[in-house]
């Protein structure tokens, strides 16, 4: 019966299933994720997960940063992706425990309270060593508070009511415990060797507590003269030659061609030319004998002296010493045999005052270092102060005769030095100090230069402290990374350095794989480790030496177990403050050995064996460590491949004989947004604090997500914005979700096999990006895993499938199968996005979660990942539905010109004609079907041929749409436009709307 078209429409909207839900667009972040971390304390989150039984333990060991100052953008960076591979990893499966740790020793924190002491005009050296301790523990256990409550307003997950902190007692026991293991299996020694120093701070570095900037330094090219060196050329004594020796005819030639000589070097740390012993040259390198021809005005070269120097560097010098290039000629080739056949003496030698310090003949000889790429091709070598140079004369077995101790632990040279004790290389703020320009001086006045001048270069400095470093020798402690190790664990190598490569590449992933290589390089080339540093805070290196032996003696170190079971039992119980105590030599030597017998050491351990050796406290002393003591995961940022990483490895190979991680993820730098340093000079700085206040946390972790953490990553105003806009985005997707979910039960699902296709066509694509999202969680690939999950939420899901799905879930009636299908698919939709996304946006998926099922005790983050369902893959409807989807295409857009020229204002208002071939309609195969997928009222399928005029596009042929408006009137409850609106009982409705209204 047909309706009386006369009577009033009546409103249909309370009669439409729109969606229900008090979840809000704006998402507040910064005032309500407080209260969410309230909420997972009051309810053990991680204590509870730890109660899971019958799960694989995974455990990401931390990296320990400094507990000296607030967070800086890199700690959370940091923080927030060992986050994400815990949260991940727990919801896959395992038992995912996440100890969070401090570096509580070392210089930085010394530093500060140095700092504290200068401002008030105290002298620590003043203060008693242990008090000046415990003032170093009291501040570093004031910044582990305030780290932990900024490190948790992140969101970051883990045992933080028992974090492990390197001060504690029991790992400073252990810590001395694993020196021990180095002092019992034969790789600690003592020995003298120039290592990096800071003056500013009066302790050895680390290459990790080493970091470069422009330097402006002092150059100096400096002349040794030369004579003949006659002893070995003797024939017999004569007339010819000093005291009656004669020459041979080539000797006499030398002699004649190097009168009035010099060899002249270069330099750009002219306060080591008071420790120089010898000039090295390459047996490579092409040199001639050079003479002045003539002089500019206020010139230190003379007319007729005689230069040796490298051909290829020649010009170079004389421009510097300011001679045009007709003012010196080559006179003569010089051979390598001819150059040692030479002696030099220092420019110094002989000085009035200088009570013969410098008047030894100076070693002259090849070594391999040497290049004619810069300088002069001679090398200064003050082997005290240069590596390469000691390294050299170690080989040669003449270290005794050219190690000197010139410069002070102040970096003062030794007072009783002639012409310059007293100098200083740095003054007091760490800036350029007297000693460069009184060693210029010198040697101006005796004649010794031939140019001078200054250079911008690259030069370590101290992190902390920012001043320039020196090499200078001192004895400090090493361990042998090459000396065979007597503790029975040689599967992998028998000394450190074998089985830290064949760790690198037997028993640990990369990610990224160029980590691999970085670190392989370095543990190949590295020399010796050197474990002491001259400071108060840290744990000392346990050990005695005994008086009068030389370190080379077999006793001089004592080597025995029950000493050490003392130390380690005394630090368990007291702390390593006990080892400064009166009377701890003679109570730990007791029936033992005679105290009186043997010093005590009384240098600290480099931080980086505490930090190295904290899988022996963490990962294999706590209950929740590890049963073997070898962690999953290590990520630390790339700079740790010569800090944690590299420590870590020499330490446990060392004690363990492998590496103590079986992978190893590094994550880059964080620059600003033109891909600079950050800096607070530069005003350019993002500090955490103030991205939480503005956006949330939740927003700073989902950049986190987004960027390829593997290399250096951006951030900034602009940046963030765009990450705010992505989260708004997938916020909505899960709004639109949770509002067509209001009322679903159980008893409303659908079974898979009795779904509609279009539905299946969804969980088809959820069941390849649940292997994607494992896949990608288990890799580290967090980028991969949320731009994957993105796409598919708002271009799968908000831009196909729920704009597709709207009309069915607002107008069907409740207990329509197609409506049932679309319900059920979104509850699994949003049981896979929700923990998906939980490890990313732990806030934002905590309050979705409860949106749907509040409770006391309900978290997201008790909840695992859904398991995949292989059976929803086919792979053969995706194929179809492509077909459909590029049809489709040809379609919308032939609509939206319309829309553009006003023709319709929604596509509803449509009646398209598609023209595709036999093979295409046989895909679409249902003409209703294929209007409901492009949101048409209705649409017809033709395969007669594409009429001209037809809208087409290029990529998708075969496929040509005409417009038509739809025939028939609009539905007032769903709006199409359907011919048998007006049929039915409920005025102005269509026939599915009516069966709707009952």
């Amino acid at each position: 019966m047909c309706a009386d078209k006369t009577t009033e429409t009546p409103e249909y909207k309370d009669t439409l299933k729109l969606p229900q839900t008090d979840f809000p667009m704006r998402a507040g972040l910064p005032k309500r994720e407080p209260a969410w971390l309230e909420r997972w304390e009051k309810i053990g989150v991680y204590d509870r997960l730890r109660e899971k039984e019958g799960r694989t333990p995974f455990t990401l060991h931390d990296g320990p940063p400094y507990a000296n100052g607030h967070l800086h953008i890199g700690h959370a960076l940091n923080k927030t992706i060992k986050d994400m591979i815990v949260r991940s990893h727990q919801m896959m499966g395992f038992d995912a425990r996440y100890v969070p740790g401090w570096d509580c020793h070392g210089l930085p924190i010394e530093w500060k309270i140095e700092e504290k002491y200068r401002k008030k005009g105290k002298n620590k050296d003043n203060v008693p060593v242990v008090e000046f301790r415990q003032e170093c523990r009291a501040f570093a256990d004031e910044w582990v508070k305030i780290q932990r409550e900024e490190f948790k307003r992140l969101g970051i997950t883990g045992n933080w009511e028992d974090p492990y902190l390197t001060m504690n007692y029991h790992a400073e026991a252990v810590i001395a415990d694993e020196f021990m293991k180095f002092l019992m299996n034969g790789t600690l020694y003592q020995g003298s060797k120039p290592v990096m120093w800071s003056p500013m701070e009066k302790t050895a570095l680390a290459e990790a507590e080493v970091e470069y900037h422009d330097k402006e330094s002092f150059t100096i090219y400096v002349k040794f003269k030369v004579s003949v060196d006659q002893s070995e050329f003797v024939i017999e004594p004569t007339s010819r030659g000093g005291d009656g020796v004669q020459m041979t005819p080539h000797m006499e030639r030398l002699h004649d061609l190097t009168e009035d000589a010099y060899v002249v070097i270069w330099t750009t740390t002219p306060w080591t030319m008071p420790s120089n012993k010898a000039v090295v040259f390459g047996e490579d390198i092409a040199y001639g004998l050079y003479e002045v021809t003539g002089t500019p005005e206020e010139c230190w070269l003379k007319v007729g002296e005689k230069y040796l120097l490298a051909d290829n560097l020649a010009a170079d010098v004389f421009k510097r010493a300011r001679l045009a290039e007709d003012q010196y000629k080559r006179i003569s080739d010089i051979s390598v045999e001819e150059l040692e056949k030479l002696e030099l003496a220092h420019p110094l030698a002989g000085a009035e005052g200088s009570n013969g310090e410098w008047d030894d003949i100076r070693d002259f000889r090849a070594a391999p270092f040497v290049t004619d790429t810069e300088g002069t091709g001679f090398v200064h070598c003050a082997p005290s102060h240069g590596m390469e140079e000691f390294e050299l004369y170690r080989d040669l077995g003449m270290l005794e005769q050219v190690i000197t101790y010139n410069v002070m632990d102040d970096g003062g040279f030794r007072a009783d030095l002639p012409f310059f004790g007293g100098k200083y290389i740095l003054n007091r703020k760490g800036g350029e100090g007297d000693a460069n320009k009184a060693v210029i001086d010198k040697l101006v006045e005796v004649g010794g230069l031939l140019a001078r001048g200054k250079i911008k270069h690259s030069y370590p400095h101290s992190w902390r402290s920012k001043a320039p470093i020196i090499y200078r020798n001192t004895p400090q402690w090493f361990a042998g990374v090459d000396r065979k190790l007597d503790d029975g664990m040689g599967e992998m190598g028998d000394t450190i350095r074998e089985r830290a490569l064949r760790s690198i590449d037997e028993l640990v992933k990369w990610t990224p794989q160029t980590g691999r290589n970085r670190l392989y390089s370095m543990i190949e080339a590295r020399p010796d480790w050197v474990l002491s540093r001259q400071r108060a805070w840290g744990v000392p290196l346990t050990c005695f030496t005994k008086k009068g032996a030389l370190p080379t003696d077999a006793d001089f170190l004592l080597r025995n177990d029950e000493v050490n079971a003392r130390i380690k039992a005394a630090f368990e119980e007291n702390g390593a403050d006990v080892w400064y105590e009166d009377g701890f030599k003679a109570k730990v030597l007791d029936g033992i050995a005679d105290p009186e017998a043997y010093d005590q050491v009384f240098d600290v351990l480099d931080v980086w064996f505490d930090s190295g050796s904290t899988h022996a406290f963490v990962l294999r002393d706590r209950e929740d460590g590890t049963e073997d003591g070898i962690a999953d995961v290590y990520m630390e940022g790339t700079d740790q491949h010569r800090g944690w990483f590299h420590s870590s490895l020499l330490q446990a190979c060392g004690t363990k004989g492998r590496a103590p991680y079986r992978n190893v993820v590094t994550h880059g730098f964080t620059l600003d947004e033109k891909g600079m340093k950050m800096s607070k000079s530069l005003g350019n700085t993002i500090v955490p604090e103030e991205v939480v206040k503005q956006y949330g946390a939740d927003i700073l972790r989902l950049w986190v997500a987004q960027v390829d953490y593997t290399a250096d990553q951006r951030i900034g105003p602009e940046i963030l914005k765009g990450t705010a806009d992505s989260y708004r985005r997938l916020r909505n997707t899960m709004r639109f979700i949770l509002g067509n979910l209001d009322g679903f039960t159980e008893e409303e699902r659908m079974p898979y096999a009795q779904m509609t296709e279009l539905e299946k066509l969804m969980l088809d694509g959820v069941a390849q990006l649940e292997d994607e999202v494992r896949e990608g969680y288990a890799k580290f690939d967090f980028s991969g895993v949320f731009n994957k999950i993105f796409n598919f939420a708002t271009i799968n899901l908000s831009s196909m499938y729920f704009d597709i799905r709207k009309d069915v879930l607002y107008c069907d009636p409740v207990d329509s199968d197609l409506r049932r299908s679309c319900r059920t698919v979104l509850d699994i939709l949003f049981h896979r996005l929700t923990t998906w996304l939980a490890p990313i946006l732990v806030f934002t998926m905590e309050e979705i979660w409860l949106e749907r099922f509040p409770g006391d005790d309900s978290s997201i983050h008790l909840q695992d990942f859904p398991e995949p369902q292989p059976e929803w893959k086919h792979p053969e409807m995706r194929a179809r539905w492509q077909t459909l989807a590029s049809v489709r295409r040809v379609v919308t857009g032939c609509l939206e010109l319309e829309r553009k020229e006003k023709t319709i204002g929604s596509s509803l208002e449509a009646h398209p004609k598609v023209f595709v071939t036999p093979e295409i309609l046989e895909e679409i195969n249902n003409p209703k079907r294929f209007a409901d997928i492009c949101i048409t009222s209705q649409l017809e399928l033709s395969t007669d041929p594409i009429p001209e005029g037809a809208f087409t596009l290029e990529d998708v042929p075969g496929v040509g749409v005409v417009f038509a408006k739809a025939e028939g009137e609009k539905c007032q409850r769903c709006w199409k436009i359907l011919p048998d609106v007006g049929m039915f009982a409920n005025v102005g409705v269509c026939g599915r709307c009516n069966d709707a209204l009952g």
